[in-house]
């Protein structure tokens, strides 16, 4: 699989028995990598950076969980290779990861169309995400979803900031109900640098 791919074709898929057999070396292996991409937000939110690693990953899993057989595997493609960034791009599954479903209702009822407010700050500079138009994620009391498909688009300034260890990159929310920020480090920046082209 290599890294350059932006897409995840039928020729990529390997048979199911032999995904089965390698299943537990296969997503031990993504560890490290998925480790880097994997960015918290305040108390509640995950950014997780998707590629064409996690993504192949995530295909297989859906094939080996729900046994569909050859015509899933159309499905499948169509749903995961959207979120294989393109270059200048960074694509995130956002998750709030909130057990308790009492508190997580209550939560997710105060971040009304928090979707809207993601932004990532390269060196001083906000960068609004981009969010999928054609799904509602917000319910018409106001409580959003658990999960969000967010992109960023990078200028070849912005890309070069994002590259460059000096300045500092930052991923946040300026919701009123959800004003937090991380800065990422070094190592999951060179890791996410390498989606960027």
């Amino acid at each position: 699989m290599p890294r350059e791919a932006r897409e995840i074709t039928r020729n990529d898929i390997i048979p199911l028995a032999q995904y089965a057999k390698e299943r537990s070396e296969r997503r031990r292996a993504l560890l490290p990598t998925k480790k880097l991409r994997r960015i918290s937000v305040g108390p509640y939110v995950t950014f997780y950076f998707e590629n064409f690693d996690t993504m192949w990953l995530q295909v297989h899993e859906m094939l080996y969980i729900e046994k569909g057989g050859e015509e899933q595997i159309a499905d499948e493609l169509s749903a995961y290779n959207p979120l294989i960034p393109r270059p200048g791009e960074l694509v995130a599954t956002v998750m709030f990861e909130i057990d308790d479903e009492a508190q997580r209702n209550r939560v997710l009822r105060q971040l009304t169309s928090i979707e809207e407010t993601a932004f990532l700050d390269v060196a001083g500079e906000k960068i609004k995400a981009s969010f999928e138009t054609d799904v509602e994620r917000t319910t018409e009391d106001g409580k959003t979803s658990s999960v969000h498909f967010l992109r960023f688009n990078l200028t070849p300034a912005q890309i070069a900031a994002f590259k460059d260890a000096s300045k500092v990159v930052m991923l946040g929310f300026t919701h009123p109900n959800y004003g937090h920020l991380a800065v990422l480090g070094p190592e999951s920046r060179a890791e996410l640098a390498k989606d960027l082209g």
